[in-house]
């Protein structure tokens, strides 16, 4: 099998000198390209990935981690994956906004702000849902699975956003249709990407960077900002696994039928892990890191929904790019709203898996 990780041969200790079939053992080795350090709650899920498949294919199916952007940064990860230069990687749709327009109906501010139940409903859609396979297709990789930002969130340096209307003038780092919206508020926006809104927030490039609470800690972004303004505004959802199409094609069924299995399952674990650590960041701003505080301010629900209003246009805009493309756009857009309101439907009724 071709890999842009390897296929390693291991010779069993023996007595004989003598490579026969049974003293040797073939390991599938797959290279993930990562943007994020190896720390914080993506990193602790993603450690939790490549444990579990390791563990269920009893050693036969591994993952290598290329932390921190070592291979590509993640701007370059859908081309670095199709290409083969990795056989798995974290792709963000609104890094790549023309290639991944499908995807990106999971970054539509629907008012959703819960990381699992966006994980579950875009696990759902991108695995079975023609127009999306296709998109991937084109690009030669597989959707894998679901990550989640959890809710949509902002960091600024100087003075906070207490209303929609402190938005104007402000230097923001913003993506998607949540930048957007930004810009419709009067911010100035520069692009960036979260993992450089350390430095320019440290610089006054931006005075605000949007982002989400867990990775302002991961990512030390406590160290540079005063304030953080909890939205709860919607969440980036277009923001999966992917696979390299060859690599998942060379995989034997039982390695793909344990990536399948630890993948639906990603987005549980992944959902726990977020809902802890974005509450003790929180908790961690207001105690201090290091002698540094931040200021937690929540939005009013009036405020909250200038923004969720504000917002409409641009998932009219997604719909009229999909269809222009020649995908089902309302009926893509429909699909995915169900799947929202079928997960809300279940946590409601049996609260989330892992409290079960």
């Amino acid at each position: 099998m071709k890999f842009a990780g390897a296929t390693v041969i291991t010779a069993v200790a023996g007595a004989s000198l003598v490579t026969t079939a049974d003293s040797v053992k073939a390991e599938t080795v797959l290279t993930y390209a990562e943007a994020s350090p190896n720390r914080g709650a993506r990193a602790k899920a993603l450690n939790w990935f490549a444990d579990e498949i390791a563990k269920r294919s009893n050693g036969d199916l591994k993952i290598e981690f290329q932390w921190g952007g070592a291979l590509f940064d993640a701007k370059s990860s859908l081309k670095g994956i199709g290409d083969g230069a990795a056989d798995l990687g974290s792709v963000i749709a609104a890094y790549v906004p023309r290639q991944m327009h499908a995807l990106a109906v999971a970054d539509l501010p629907l008012g959703n702000p819960d990381g699992w139940v966006g994980m579950r409903a875009t696990y759902d859609l991108a695995s079975n849902n023609e127009a999306l396979k296709a998109s991937f297709e084109k690009h030669n990789v597989g959707f894998v699975a679901a990550f989640s930002t959890s809710a949509v969130q902002i960091a600024c340096r100087g003075s906070a956003i207490r209303t929609v209307e402190d938005i104007k003038g402000k230097k923001v780092r913003g993506i998607g249709a949540y930048g957007k919206v930004f810009k419709d508020f009067g911010a100035n926006m520069v692009r960036m990407s979260i993992y450089k809104a350390y430095q320019g927030l440290d610089t006054g490039l931006i005075d605000c960077s949007q982002g989400y609470t867990y990775a302002y800690r991961a990512l030390k972004q406590y160290e540079v900002a005063d304030s953080l303004t909890i939205f709860d505004w919607g969440q980036i959802g277009a923001f999966a696994i992917l696979g390299n199409k060859d690599s998942l094609a060379a995989l034997s069924d039982l390695q793909r039928a344990v990536l399948r299995e630890v993948s639906s399952e990603f987005a549980d674990h992944y959902g726990a892990i977020l809902a802890t650590a974005n509450t003790d960041a929180e908790q961690a701003f207001t105690d201090g890191i290091d002698g540094r505080k931040m200021e937690i301010i929540r939005l009013e629900a009036s405020e909250r929904a200038k923004l969720l209003e504000a917002s409409k246009k641009y998932v009219t805009e997604w719909v009229e790019k999909a269809n222009d493309s020649g995908m089902p756009g309302e009926a893509v857009l429909a699909e995915y709203q169900e799947l929202i309101a079928k997960y809300q439907a279940e946590r409601d009724e049996k609260g989330y898996p892992w409290a079960r």
